[in-house]
């Protein structure tokens, strides 16, 4: 094989060795003249050595590209189709019921997630008031077999009131009658409305009932999670892939950048994390739901754990339905709850039994619990064998018992089982002069 000859060195790599010699004569040139100073020779070396500098040209700043003023864009999912691990078809067989517990709301019972709105707005700030400008607002609802993904985007701020007209329009055109969103009741429906009172415009959306699924989610999974935000919650119950989505806190710099440069790009990202926001919304309700529903959709099982049974019983309990939240508490403790949360169970579920007049129960969690230095375990056993038993000396035993746990522990307690010795044993005096008097 013929190599080709070696490629000589390029001219940029010969000029030092040039130079060196140039300036190698230049020194034996000044030597020779005579009356020179050494300062004067060390000039005129040093000016050879100098490279020349060349003036950079300026570089042009590139010119904004033109900008959409209002942009609609559609994306839609086959209804067949999973989101992380949750088949989306499983949120249109929700029940008003279960609807109206998640929202607290009555009004949901005769409704389902058929005709409602999914919303969620990235805007010019993290935080409300007048001057935070929602320039994406994600809509998603269930159409014709699919889940219909619509973004409202404003490529101008000063077109605001166009996107608010055509906002208007749409709502009334799809006829929704409920609204879910994920911290909405907050910030994005009374932000949108302030825009909407702005342009003297109507938003239909405020007067319909309305699940902010923050507040389920955080009594359903705050004790399981670190976090209830639904970035995290989307990746740890419905199993969803978000890993190349962008920070929050990055959005409204990006969007500032885009209208100064017209630069689309950095909108697309912000697109994919409102529409992922959206899919995950309708998975959290999904499986929030699917804890109290008895549907099976697509092979999906809640495979729910002892922590989902205990969330689902505390939001029960904050709903007022007491009985069944006492059901899920009991499954919850079948399921081997461990830790503080067991201990919280057992409170609320011995709570339950007293309110019940269940004593045998009530006072088999109690004793349960009375190894572990539970205050308040030793003041209820107390207050029962004083007031329901009215075994006295058992009831002082058990008051001294907290006593000693109290102390130096809780100032309150301490002092609650006190003024309760001291009752006790006027009691059992005035029982034993009694006796002593028979």
């Amino acid at each position: 094989m013929n190599y080709p000859d070696k490629p000589k060195a390029p001219k940029k790599e010969r000029v030092p060795r040039n130079r060196a010699e140039t300036i190698g004569r230049t020194w034996l040139e000044i030597e020779r003249k005579p009356g020179v100073s050494t300062k004067e020779k060390l000039e005129r070396l040093i000016a050879l050595t100098r490279t020349p500098t060349r003036e950079q040209p300026a570089v042009p700043r590139p010119e904004p590209q033109k900008r959409t003023p209002l942009q609609v864009l559609e994306n839609h999912y086959n209804i067949h189709g999973r989101y992380g691990k949750i088949p989306i078809s499983a949120g249109l067989k929700i029940s008003g019921e279960v609807l109206a517990l998640l929202s607290r709301d009555r009004s949901f019972s005769d409704l389902d997630l058929s005709t409602a709105l999914f919303l969620d707005l990235e805007t010019t700030g993290l935080s409300g008031g007048v001057g935070v400008v929602p320039f994406l607002i994600g809509l998603g609802y269930f159409r014709d077999d699919r889940f219909q993904v619509t973004q409202f985007f404003l490529g101008d701020l000063a077109e605001e009131k166009h996107l608010i007209r055509e906002l208007g329009q749409f709502f009334a055109q799809m006829g929704f009658r409920s609204v879910v969103t994920f911290n909405g009741k907050a910030f994005d429906l009374p932000l949108l409305e302030t825009r909407f009172i702005l342009h003297s415009e109507i938003l239909s959306l405020s007067a319909l009932p309305h699940l902010d699924f923050l507040f389920s989610a955080r009594s359903l999974w705050s004790h399981k999670h670190e976090s209830c935000r639904l970035y995290h919650l989307a990746q740890q119950i419905l199993e969803a892939d978000r890993e190349e989505d962008i920070p929050s806190a990055e959005i409204p710099h990006r969007y500032f950048e885009f209208l100064r440069t017209g630069d689309f790009t950095l909108i697309e990202p912000i697109l994919y994390h409102n529409q992922e926001d959206l899919l995950s919304l309708l998975g959290v309700v999904i499986s929030g739901s699917a804890l109290f529903g008895e549907e099976k959709e697509d092979g999906f099982e809640t495979a729910a754990d002892a922590m989902d049974l205990f969330g689902a019983a505390r939001l029960l309990e904050r709903t007022g339905e007491t009985e069944r939240s006492a059901t899920f508490m009991r499954r919850a403790l079948e399921g081997r709850l461990s830790g503080e949360i067991a201990v919280l169970a057992k409170m609320k579920l011995a709570s339950y039994f007293k309110r019940n007049r269940d004593w045998p129960s009530a006072i088999s969690l109690w004793q349960e619990m009375r190894p572990l230095n539970h205050l308040t375990c030793f003041r209820e056993l107390a207050i029962y064998y004083e007031h329901t038993e009215r075994d006295y000396e058992k009831a002082r035993q058990i008051a001294e018992e907290g006593l000693s746990v109290a102390f130096g522990t809780s100032r309150s307690l301490e002092k609650d089982f006190s003024h309760r010795l001291e009752r006790l044993r006027n009691k059992l005096e005035r029982k034993s002069r009694e006796k002593d008097r028979e």
